[in-house]
Order: structure tokens, then sequence, then C-alpha cells
């Protein structure tokens, strides 16, 4: 299962924009050519495999403490934190689906996904979780808030990192592409084409 092609094509393009190291120029020497190497980032991997232990017993710590406090809160409360659970939920499946694709096979579009839904959706959802007080946070919420927040901050940042390295490694490789397409199939150089075209003018003699 992967992502549909007309949104891997709007996150490879931007990713492309975004995490493009716009002072990089390529590879100085044949030697820095990195075909084979790998990009995907250990610690990044290592969050992944233990969020996915932690997201059950955040999920089931939530819910218990949502069912003990709920006849206290108000309507307006109630209703946002049954959306609120149901929400992050779903984006959190989704979000861990990615992540594992994008880092492990290297894959721009899917990371891409993994680290926007990070920051733009799940980690505000946990900070609203975390310091709205109207919810009426129960000691054990606030804990588990805040490894979730932990967890996603650091992600964040290695995403992005990883991001970087992966869009510049694609960056390079279609450089050097290019050169070899150049060498393969050579240009004619300007003094060699301005004397054809003049033979060419003069026409047999």
């Amino acid at each position: 299962m992967s992502l549909p092609e007309p949104l891997r094509r709007r996150l490879g393009s931007f990713s492309r924009t975004v995490f493009t190291d716009s002072h990089r120029t390529g590879p100085q020497s044949p030697g820095d050519r990195a075909d084979n190497e790998i990009v995907s980032s250990l610690p990044l991997q290592m969050s992944l495999y233990f969020n996915v232990y932690f997201f059950p017993f955040w999920w089931l710590s939530t819910v218990v403490m949502l069912h003990l406090k709920y006849p206290i809160l108000s309507d307006y409360y109630k209703f946002i934190l049954v959306t609120v659970m149901i929400l992050a939920s779903l984006i959190e499946v989704i979000r861990l689906y990615l992540g594992y694709m994008g880092n492990l096979q290297e894959k721009v579009p899917e990371l891409a996904g993994f680290w926007l839904l990070s920051l733009l959706l799940q980690l505000p959802i946990i900070l609203f979780l975390l310091f709205n007080e109207g919810l009426n946070i129960q000691p054990l919420e606030r804990a588990v808030h805040i490894i979730f927040a932990v967890f996603l901050t650091f992600q964040v940042i290695a995403a992005f990192v990883t991001l970087k390295r992966m869009v510049n490694k694609l960056a390079t490789r279609f450089r050097l592409n290019e050169f070899d397409q150049l060498e393969e199939h050579p240009v004619p150089d300007f003094y060699s084409l301005g004397r054809a075209v003049s033979m060419a003018g003069r026409g047999p003699s």
C-alpha cells in the first residue's frame, strides 16, 4: 500500500522546495558518488519503534481517564475530547505507517507526509491535551502526554534532518545522471559547430 500518485507528486515537489540544500553544488569528485549510501536514520527508526509500543499505552490511559472524568466535564469539552481522541488515533496510525515506509525504504513523499502530520497535526493536538487546563488534566494524562510530546518533537527534528539528506542525495544522483548522459552524447563545441555551419553555407564547390 502506498500513497496516491498525485499526493506523492505534491509531497515530492514540496520536499524538493523545502529540504534541498541550495548551497550544495553536487559531488566534488567521482569518489563522492553516493548511489549506495544509506540515508535512513537509525535514531528516527528507533523512535518510531518505541512509539509503536507506547501508543497503545497512551491510548488506553487517555481513554480510561476520559471515562473517569467524563461526568464532570462540560458538554463543550466532552465533544472536543472525544473528537480529538478519534482524530489523534487515526492520525497516529497513518503517521507511523508513513514514517516506517519513508525512513526504511528511503521514500521522500512518505517521509514528508510523516513530517507534516507530526508537525502540523499530531504535535498541536498533544500540546492542546497537555496544556488546556479546562480539560481537567489528571496526573497520569499529563505524564503520558509529556512522553508523547517528547517523541513527536524528536521525530520532527530527526525527520527534517533525514529528509534533507534524502533530497540532497536524489539531487546529486540526478546531476550525476545528467553528467553521464552528457559524457555518452557530448554536445559539439562552439567552434566545431560554427565551422560545420560555415561549410554548409558555402555549399559544394
